[in-house]
């Protein structure tokens, strides 16, 4: 079984976010508008000759380069990585970039950083895809730990305190803006919209957890696929642009290289070496911190999230919202808020926010005493990150070969589409859940935020009505916090 020399084959998948958003505009015939590297105008004519080999040492400064720039979200950064990998270096062809694409679309986990890691491997062996996926990774960390740090020592500023007055509406906007993307493209029968219905009531009404659900409609899925297939097949094949654009490094026709082909020992040794690395951490802090220490909750909590993260970021955010807030209280609901602004604004995937919760619980439960508390905050960041990537990395190091063997089978894309119809439910709860916060800040039949309303109004109609981009968005509503503060002397 070779991972990626056969052209992308027709996909039906159900997970949510870009992931669905991709897989259904192609179906549809308008894949341009999400993802605008596959229009013709974007293709080079020309046929060059084929791109010498390339290095490990360039292609580790151009994994940098991408760690800084992967802006944009997950269409944003393949689209990145489209322009840069298969249009101007051809380090890879269209068909075998698609054909990545589509295995990474099946793993939980930030899909664009699974990518990154698949292309790095498949170049470079195993090395080259470790390199690529933690650079994706790593600019965003060291950003979001100095932003988390401004965030504690200088978030009580009027200036601060007004930037985030104007964000919060945004994030919420945000948030029920991705409902209705996720949703429009999802909830294409009545048998979807009823799991997505029943999500919503049983998070909203009955407090289910995340995994619970996550659980059920997996198993809802694959029970209906059996009985009612024409309900979870929905997916549709990604196109790819009919211009040639010459001959690439890792073409159509080049050999699976021996690193990528299956082998039951190689399969055997990377899920050892992984799956070791990760106990390894988790043992020595449970035996170093104790099991009930912030560092071990945190290692137990991030890999449980790190294995639900289909649809997306907004998908689990639910999850980390549900644990981190309500259950540890290592923030607050409103910190939550503004740390998913924070990143928003930064590089890399919007899943980096569990840095920003991880630092906040670290830092205010003053974990490793009150003269550490930078320490603290950054070593929690840390520890997030590292579970929450950990199984991204052994997914795509070891599961390439098998996960690609279930391309287009109804049995095993079934109960992603059931979860990802489940999953809409759920972050349309998060959206109340933080409009209610931002409303009524103190509680509910407290004050009502006037001024608050108004803004995620605007912001709402923003997205939907202008479809303003995230970043244009976060920067006007952040530059409307300001002037309401210079004005107004509000918020206070």
């Amino acid at each position: 079984m070779t991972p990626c020399m056969a052209p992308a084959a027709p996909l039906k998948l159900g997970s949510g976010d870009q992931r669905c958003m991709a897989c259904c505009a192609s179906a549809h015939g308008t894949s341009a508008h999400f993802f605008p590297f596959m229009t013709p105008e974007t293709t080079n004519t020309s046929t060059p000759p084929r791109p010498t080999a390339v290095g490990f040492g360039q292609a580790l400064l151009f994994w940098l380069k991408l760690g800084f720039i992967s802006f944009g979200g997950p269409a944003g950064q393949i689209a990145i990585m489209h322009s840069e990998l298969v249009e101007r270096r051809r380090w890879i062809s269209e068909k075998r970039f698609l054909h990545a694409l589509n295995y990474c679309m099946l793993l939980p986990g930030p899909e664009a950083q699974q990518l990154a890691t698949y292309i790095g491997w498949l170049m470079h062996r195993p090395w080259g895809g470790i390199v690529a996926g933690a650079l994706f990774v790593l600019p965003s960390l060291f950003i979001l730990m100095g932003l988390s740090w401004l965030y504690l020592t200088q978030g009580s500023q009027a200036q601060v305190a007004a930037i985030f007055f104007g964000l919060k509406p945004a994030v919420t906007a945000l948030v029920l803006h991705a409902a209705h993307r996720i949703g429009s493209r999802v909830l294409k029968n009545r048998g979807l919209w009823l799991i997505a219905l029943g999500a919503f009531v049983a998070i909203f009404a009955f407090k289910a957890p995340f995994p619970l659900i996550v659980l059920i409609a997996a198993a809802a899925g694959w029970l209906g696929a059996r009985r009612w297939p024409e309900v979870f097949a929905i997916g549709g094949a990604h196109s790819s642009s009919s211009a040639p654009l010459g001959p690439a490094l890792i073409d159509d026709d080049t050999p699976t290289p021996a690193h990528a082909r299956f082998s039951r020992r190689r399969l055997a040794t990377v899920l050892l070496l992984g799956l070791s690395l990760g106990a390894l951490v988790f043992s020595g802090l449970f035996l170093h911190f104790g099991p009930q220490h912030v560092f071990s909750q945190m290692a137990v909590f991030f890999s449980k999230a790190a294995l639900l993260t289909f649809g997306g970021a907004y998908a689990v955010l639910p999850y980390v919202y549900q644990g981190a807030v309500e259950q540890q209280h290592w923030l607050s609901a409103g910190q939550m808020m503004d740390g998913l602004a924070l990143g928003e604004t930064t590089p890399g995937p919007l899943i980096m926010v569990v840095a920003f919760v991880g630092f906040l619980g670290a830092w205010t439960g003053g974990v490793l005493g009150p003269d550490a508390l930078l320490l603290a905050g950054i070593s929690g960041a840390c520890v997030a990150t590292f579970f929450t990537f950990l199984p991204s990395f052994i997914f795509i190091l070891a599961g390439g070969p098998l996960v690609e063997a279930s391309h287009g089978q109804l049995r095993f894309t079934a109960p992603l589409s059931a979860i990802t119809a489940a999953v809409v439910g759920v972050i349309l709860n998060l959206a109340l859940f933080f409009a209610y916060h931002l409303l009524w800040p103190q509680a509910w039949g407290g004050r009502f935020d006037g001024l608050s309303a108004v803004l995620m109004v605007g912001a709402t109609l923003a997205l939907f009505r202008f479809k303003l981009g995230v970043m244009p968005l976060l920067l006007a509503c952040a530059s409307t916090g300001l002037l309401l503060q210079a004005l107004t002397g509000l918020p206070h």
